[in-house]
């Protein structure tokens, strides 16, 4: 048995059995990867994939029980080079963040500037996407750090940590009529044509939770990950805007106007995730203690040791009292 035929296996079914685009994960050859693949079934006496013709169709029993001690065994080979080069080079090395775009945009630019003056060769990777998909991300290795304020807590495999609240505000051009209110409502809110986040994304679940407890039901006419093409909507009289307080730019939007929406709406919470049992690198702490100044690594290292649920979550709880809002 190879290392390099579990990469193989565990790359096939990480691409849903398309050995073509498996191999070009892996920079080799469609019949390289095949072959490896039989000889690690005959050398193991089972079968791992069944096939139809010459496809892979689906994970055989036998195959879907090895795939998951091969994905632990992968990271703990990906853990063996972590320490060697945290011993080797302690500020040198690639830091892949998943993330979505509100966090990207607005979020870390100044953690990433900061960062970058302490590790200048730390090479920094963004990968943009969905709460979902950049969590998947990171329990599949395929990212260092998921930080996402939905559905994050799906996903067994991480380690989630609080890094700070934050709130909504609501945007209208000059002269709507909202702009003359002292203190809004929901319902002054629910009665024009709203543009928001897409579900799913930047803390939408608690706007709808908000709306649904007072029983009303907002006109929502357009929906989009990206703060910017809500202010752009908004520009163009679409409806108002609910984005979140920090993605609000007092110099570029200056032609817009924000009207507290704190009181409208609980506040969410954004955290970081990573893949449980990960050795974390000197710069991967030091980045975390930048995000979120609370996130110290002794504080770190006791959540992420916890093998009991209640207890972590009773830890992350304690956490969340303290949390500073953005």
């Amino acid at each position: 048995m190879k290392l390099r035929q579990l990469h193989y296996i565990h790359e096939v079914a990480k691409r849903g059995l398309n050995v073509t685009a498996a191999a070009e994960a892996l920079f080799t050859s469609q019949p390289g990867v095949s072959k490896q693949i039989r000889l690690l079934e005959d050398e193991l006496g089972v079968t791992i994939f069944q096939r139809n013709g010459k496809h892979l169709s689906e994970i055989t029993p036998a195959g879907k029980r090895i795939l998951e001690y091969t994905a632990r065994l992968l990271a703990e080979v990906q853990n063996i080079k972590n320490i060697a080069e945290d011993f080797h080079d302690t500020d040198r090395g690639d830091l892949v963040i998943a993330t979505t775009h509100t966090q990207a945009r607005y979020a870390l630019p100044p953690v990433i500037q900061k960062f970058r003056t302490k590790f200048p060769k730390v090479t920094l990777h963004l990968h943009q996407g969905s709460p979902p998909q950049i969590a998947k991300q990171a329990a599949e290795g395929q990212a260092d750090f998921a930080i996402a304020t939905e559905a994050m807590e799906h996903f067994e495999q991480l380690v989630m940590l609080p890094c700070y609240h934050w709130n909504r505000c609501v945007l209208v051009k000059p002269g709507h009529p909202l702009a003359e209110k002292k203190r809004l409502t929901l319902k002054d809110v629910a009665a024009h044509p709203i543009v928001t986040y897409t579900f799913g994304f930047t803390g939408r679940s608690k706007l709808d939770q908000a709306f649904a407890a007072n029983g009303l039901k907002p006109d929502v006419v357009l929906t989009a990950v990206d703060a910017d093409v809500i202010k752009t909507y908004v520009r163009a009289g679409l409806g108002i805007g609910i984005i979140a307080n920090m993605a609000y730019d007092e110099r570029t939007d200056k032609d817009l106007l924000r009207l507290p929406a704190d009181h409208l709406f609980e506040p969410s919470t954004t955290h970081i995730g990573f893949r449980r049992g990960m050795f974390l690198r000197g710069y991967m702490y030091e980045f975390m203690k930048i995000f979120a100044s609370h996130l110290k690594p002794d504080v770190v290292n006791d959540i992420a040791a916890l093998a009991d649920h209640e207890e972590r979550s009773r830890k992350t709880q304690a956490l969340l009292t303290n949390l500073k809002s953005i």
